[in-house]
């Protein structure tokens, strides 16, 4: 170590060549120093330095713990005042020193002078002058100047009675050094946050010192409040493993502070461990760490901090910044984003959640953002009602009441949005099981210089996430949130109110609700949901329920949905409509005219926002038709004018609109014959409605060599049981009775053990576990080949409504016809199929016929001009059938025009 600070050192050429530079470390006592070379790269070297020829008392010391046969000692007179006269003198300060002896254990004798040669002051005999030490005066050689002029200063010090020498001994002037606080709590609170003065006696790391508090002499461990800095780590053994700029830190510290005086505000006491905030003539040693980058911001101390929490996250955002330190790989979670991409103005068009808004950008685009480092209201334990459909916003308790704080102060406004960072997505996998989630975009969302998540949290209908000390994805207003959710900043916390449970009407309460929407003339509500340009979900507020709304008097597009028979494709311009319906209405406070009421316990009327009916905008901006029952309403010549405008504009709906002449139309009303175009199906299943399935038996051998294909690239590698999620409407491959894989679609999950699929390939249907499906290779998808099971429906025939008649129809079918090949025509479509005749692939004989003259059905008459023949035919073979009392007909004509609550008429 000597041989290290000599290195450093400058020799003065004008001095002997022992002579040399340091700078005052630390002051152990009235006659020893140690001496610090210039920092370079690193803490410098160090070494002690005892002063010749004088002695000075001994400051207290405390007992080794562990060895209870040592004992506290206390201070020698005047030692901590000899201590305290060469601290304020020398710490921190440059000065020369000569090493004139150096004993066997190392230990260095010599003087040391103020400033950068020995024409300073020297520091043994200004400690000398005033009575502060004593003169070693065995073995004095007489040709030592200096020791003779230190005995010279002895002596006219006791002749002036300074110090040691004055009358008594000065026994007096021993401190009461207090090493432990039997209360740490009690004694920091009884300081109320004033500053105390205090003396820095050692420096544990860059966070944590020894400091002696003034005028009672407590000597107490202070951890600052806010920061942590790189420790030294202990192992095992005993020995002491330093962080990444863990030394750094601490000579930083040691530097300014060590033995200096300074004020400490002690401000918390959390488990025994006492934080404060050290204040220095020069600064605040706590934000220039930050500001330096040896030390990061943590929470749970950060709280307590007295002068301000908002100057330390500044300042670790400027060495954040610079890439200082222990910031020197710091990549900002925003880094990546353009400065348009971080902080932009946007109309907020919805709140998904009490923490998510989509908002509108000025290119058009629609965006969602999630509201940084808060947490909405969740459900505490599992939800009890099993049977009942759990749907958060309005089972959870105080969602509801967060996302309307939200909706009534963001809906339709225009909001500052800084993004704060961009939380990656995760994967099922990577969250033991839990739904994956797409990536966020967390920020902090202002409006009129509120922040909104500060004003849900303050309100009680939001808490602040805690997160790991490494993690640096949150708010840029983090300790904003956690102050206003700290209790004396939310005295009525809205959690404290009673809530009002919100249903959903079904259609019998529909009924009984209908009346009185309907005596209510116009009746607030708010749009919930826009399920299609005129198909909407509505809240009453008054009463505290939700209604299905449609849109009266208009024709709008329909979108895509998922029937039986497949995706029913989207007409055109219905995604335009509900876009539309959306921006103007959603999340919208609206008034509505309810009218009538369809089978399904959806209400259908008339809806206004702000002075605009909604019907008249989707037919003005030609988004939708004018429908025949708007003739019976007051509106029907403003939404005639409106369709009139749109068609002249020849926008969107009308786009390829033309006024046809009379006499074309005319032509369109002809009669037309029935085409029969009959072509080989494979019937492959029967309902107990008498509907069936067929496959097409020009792609029989496709499907034969895909199932082939298949069952060999499964048998090579099996699909591994149970890893397969089943999701309603996704396409799979499920293990049937038989032992083979084929294709299928999911149409409902009850359980993992109950999972209702459909044989896309067959048309029939099974309940199975999932451990029986797996995901469908994406070589044999519907792309390469379509589902190959149609659905289709008899032509002309009626089905008993009587379930003993239905079943010997439908065993007479199946005993005819399935698994075998037949002739299809179809003759007419239908809501939910086409209705189709049916020929034996050899006889040609009709089936739908057959089964009319053996009197197991009845005919549907139909009115088309083109199959009155077959209708006529059809009729026919009925009357034979009931002439010969067959089946249906055993007991005569049991039909009658006024008899409809039978299910049957002419």
């Amino acid at each position: 170590m000597a041989s290290a600070v000599a290195a450093q050192v400058q020799s003065n050429p004008a001095s002997a060549p022992q002579l040399q530079r340091g700078i005052v470390k630390m002051v152990l006592s009235g006659c020893a120093v140690i001496v610090r070379g210039q920092p370079r790269g690193g803490p410098p070297p160090e070494r002690q330095i005892n002063l010749s020829n004088i002695r000075a008392g001994a400051l207290a010391r405390r007992a080794v713990q562990g060895q209870p046969d040592t004992k506290d000692t206390p201070d020698e007179p005047w030692a901590f005042q000899a201590r305290e006269f060469l601290r304020k003198k020398v710490i921190g300060k440059e000065v020369c020193f000569t090493v004139e002896n150096k004993t066997p254990q190392g230990r260095e004798y010599g003087m040391v002078y103020l400033g950068k040669d020995n024409s300073g002051e020297n520091i043994a005999e200004s400690l000398v002058t005033e009575g502060l030490a004593t003169v070693r005066r065995e073995g004095i050689r007489g040709n030592n100047p200096e020791q003779a002029r230190l005995c010279d200063l002895e002596d006219q010090a006791k002749a002036a009675k300074k110090g040691l020498w004055t009358e008594g001994g000065g026994a007096h002037t021993v401190r009461d050094l207090k090493y432990t606080i039997e209360n740490p709590r009690n004694f920091v609170d009884s300081l109320h946050q004033k500053p105390v003065n205090a003396i820095i006696e050692h420096v544990r790391d860059g966070c944590i010192v020894r400091a002696l508090l003034l005028p009672d002499y407590y000597l107490v461990t202070v951890m600052l409040s806010g920061i942590k800095c790189p420790t030294f780590k202990r192992e095992a053994d005993g020995s002491e493993t330093p962080e990444p700029f863990s030394a750094e830190a601490k000579f930083f510290t040691e530097s300014r502070l060590l033995q200096r005086d300074v004020q400490i505000i002690l401000e918390s006491c959390p488990n025994q461990v006492i934080l404060g905030t050290i204040l220095h003539p020069n600064g605040n040693i706590t934000e220039l760490l930050l500001k330096e980058g040896f030390a990061r911001c943590v929470d749970w101390s950060m709280a307590v901090y007295t002068q301000g929490a908002e100057k330390l996250r500044a300042a670790e955002r400027s060495a954040k910044e610079r890439k200082v330190r222990i910031w020197k790989d710091y990549v900002a979670p925003t880094a990546n984003l353009d400065q348009k991409d971080r902080q932009f103005v946007a109309k907020v068009m919805q709140v998904v959640n009490a923490d998510a808004i989509v908002v509108k950008l000025n290119s058009g685009e629609h965006k969602t953002i999630h509201l940084s480092s808060i947490r909405p209201p969740r459900l505490e334990g599992e939800n009890k009602d099993k049977d009942k459909r759990f749907r958060p916003l309005y089972d959870i308790p105080y969602m509801f009441e967060a996302r309307e704080f939200l909706r009534k102060k963001l809906i339709g406004k225009k909001v500052n949005v800084t993004v704060d960072y961009i939380r990656a997505a995760t994967s099922a996998m990577e969250t033991g099981g839990v739904p994956a989630f797409p990536e966020r975009t967390c920020a902090t969302v202002t409006i009129g210089g509120i922040n909104i998540a500060e004003a849900l949290v303050s309100k009680g209908l939001a808490t602040v996430i805690r997160y790991r000390q490494d993690d640096d994805q949150r708010s840029s207003h983090y300790d904003e949130l956690l102050a206003a959710e700290c209790p004396c900043y939310t005295p009525n916390l809205t959690c404290q109110t009673k809530r009002v449970p919100i249903s959903l009407l079904k259609t019998q309460k529909a009924k009984q609700f209908l009346p009185f929407l309907q005596r209510a003339g116009r009746s607030e509500a708010v749009v919930e949901y826009v399920f299609s340009g005129s198909r909407l979900k509505l809240y009453m507020p008054k009463e505290t329920c939700l209604i299905t709304f449609l849109l009266a008097g208009i024709e709008c597009p329909r979108g895509s949905r998922n029937m039986p028979s497949g995706m029913q494709v989207a007409e055109p311009y219905s995604e335009e409509a509900t876009i539309f319906t959306k921006e103007l209405v959603l999340q919208r406070e609206v008034e509505v005219e309810v009218e009538s009421m369809d089978k399904a316990g959806n209400f259908i009327g008339w809806l206004h926002i702000e002075g605009v009916n909604l019907s008249v905008a989707l037919v003005d901006n030609a988004l939708s038709k004018v429908h025949f029952t708007a003739e019976r309403s007051s509106y029907y010549k403003t939404l005639l004018s409106a369709e009139e405008t749109a068609r002249q504009r020849k926008e969107k709906l009308w786009a390829n609109y033309e006024e046809k002449p009379k006499e074309e139309v005319a032509q369109l009303t002809e009669e037309k014959e029935r085409v029969a175009k009959y072509r080989a199906v494979y019937v492959t299943e029967i309902t107990d409605g008498l509907h069936f399935f067929a496959q097409d038996v020009e792609t029989g051998t496709k499907l034969e060599s895909l199932m082939e294909s298949m069952r060999g690239e499964i048998a090579a590698q099996p699909p591994v049981e149970g890893s397969f999620t089943p999701r309603r409407g996704d396409f799979c491959i499920a293990k049937f009775g038989d032992g083979e894989w084929y294709r299928a679609r999911i149409e409902k999950i009850e359980s993992p053990a109950k999972v209702h699929v459909y044989y896309i390939d067959y048309g029939n249907r099974e309940i199975l576990s999932s451990t029986r499906l797996a995901a469908l290779p994406p070589a044999f998808s519907t792309r390469t080949l379509l589902p190959q099971a149609t659905e289709y429906t008899f032509a002309f025939i009626q089905v008993p409504q009587d379930e003993d008649a239905r079943t010997d129809a439908v065993d007479s079918v199946v005993r005819d016809i399935q698994n075998t090949q037949c002739l299809l025509n179809v003759e007419y479509s239908g809501i939910v199929c086409p209705h189709v005749t049916l020929q034996f692939a050899d006889s040609k004989d009709d089936v739908g016929l057959g089964l009319v003259k053996e009197g197991l059905v009845m005919v549907d008459v139909r009115k088309e001009k083109h199959l009155q023949k077959m209708v006529t035919e059809y009729l026919n073979g009925q009357e034979s059938a009931k002439s010969a009392r067959l089946n249906i007909w055993r007991y005569g004509d049991f039909r009658d025009d006024d008899a409809d609550e039978f299910g049957y008429r002419r």
